[in-house]
């Protein structure tokens, strides 16, 4: 039998939202199917019975090398300050700064995984003056570095995985966990900023709900409206690295789908967009931030003639906030 794989998961600089989403799974017995999958949760601060001097137990004993420690698992950025003592966040009872205690459990670690964008890239932590000196684990913003440094691998030869996301979808979490327990998780199923290809070859765009309206570049003008979120709501879904809409959170929904724009949360830097959310930046009525693989006069060439060939039903339903105009019923041509 394959021996199971011991997995840490400590929580930094952040909101605990992954672990919310993380409970969030489709699997009704989370850890059993984990367990089922060959891994071994040695302890969650969140999650698991062990608290205080057993707590510490088990992170010392990882730390130590007296227990093999296979994944570390890192939820939040790591706040460095103030001036690089790391202070900012100690570790209760031990009298170290938790990055301390990541440095050291990264060194034993086989494998490192970056839970959701603050432990990827620093996230909504590092927003501003950034005066915690939050980071991430091998990322500062787009940039390699963070706590770790960018040369940093683990005891498998890995960087660390980035599995980003504000929040993370649980599936990226457990399929990025069961596929290093698989042994299928190499330097080649990840992208450019060492996010896990299975769910980032994907864009936000595809299979979203709005997407007749946005081919027909028929807008929404407010929140409540049905039409495409692009051109005047802030929605960046055509440049968003992720499967939220082909893999759905909780079975059925997703931002668009619940009328939110997508602010690019898989993405680094995504907390400082550098206008409102909510907004689309334009020059000339033609937003700055066009999609990933499209040059700029084709998407002008397209959008005016899309705009010429709208179909009454579509463009009146974009500006409505349920469909005011059903589709024809209409014979096919001739076979």
């Amino acid at each position: 039998m394959t021996a199971m794989l011991n997995v840490v998961w400590l929580q930094s600089g952040g909101c605990g939202g992954c672990t919310i989403s993380l409970l969030n799974s489709d699997s009704r017995d989370l850890f059993g199917s984990l367990k089922a999958a060959g891994l071994c949760f040695l302890w969650h601060p969140a999650l698991s019975e062990e608290s205080g001097a057993e707590a510490l137990e088990v992170l010392e004993r990882c730390a130590s090398g007296a227990e093999r420690l296979d994944i570390l698992c890192v939820e939040g950025s790591l706040l460095r300050g103030p001036r690089g003592t790391g202070r900012f966040h100690m570790l209760a009872g031990t009298g170290l700064p938790m990055t301390d205690w990541v440095r050291r459990l990264a060194a034993q670690a086989r494998h490192i995984v970056a839970i959701g964008s603050c432990a990827s890239f620093g996230g909504i932590t590092a927003a501003g003056a950034n005066p915690a000196e939050a980071c991430g684990l091998q990322y500062e913003g787009e940039l390699p570095g963070g706590l770790l440094g960018p040369r940093y691998r683990s005891q498998s030869g890995m960087p660390v995985i980035n599995v980003a996301g504000c929040p993370t979808h649980p599936g990226w979490v457990t399929d990025s966990l069961m596929a290093i327990a698989m042994g299928s998780l190499g330097g080649g199923d990840l992208d450019e900023f060492n996010r896990p290809r299975l769910y980032t070859s994907h864009l936000v765009h595809h299979g979203c709900n709005r997407n007749e309206y946005y081919e027909f570049k028929a807008s929404a003008e407010k929140p409540s409206d049905l039409g495409c979120l692009m051109e005047n709501m802030g929605c960046m879904g055509t440049q968003a690295h992720a499967d939220c809409n082909i893999r759905l959170w909780n079975g059925s929904g997703s931002c668009v789908r619940g009328g939110f724009a997508c602010v690019r949360c898989t993405e680094p830097e995504f907390e400082e967009p550098g206008h409102p959310f909510a907004r689309t930046p334009k020059v000339a009525g033609i937003p700055l931030a066009l999609p990933t693989d499209m040059p700029k006069a084709w998407f002008i060439a397209l959008s005016a003639l899309s705009k010429s060939a709208t179909p009454k039903r579509v463009r009146d339903n974009a500006v409505a906030d349920h469909q005011v105009v059903v589709p024809q019923t209409k014979k096919p041509g001739p076979r």
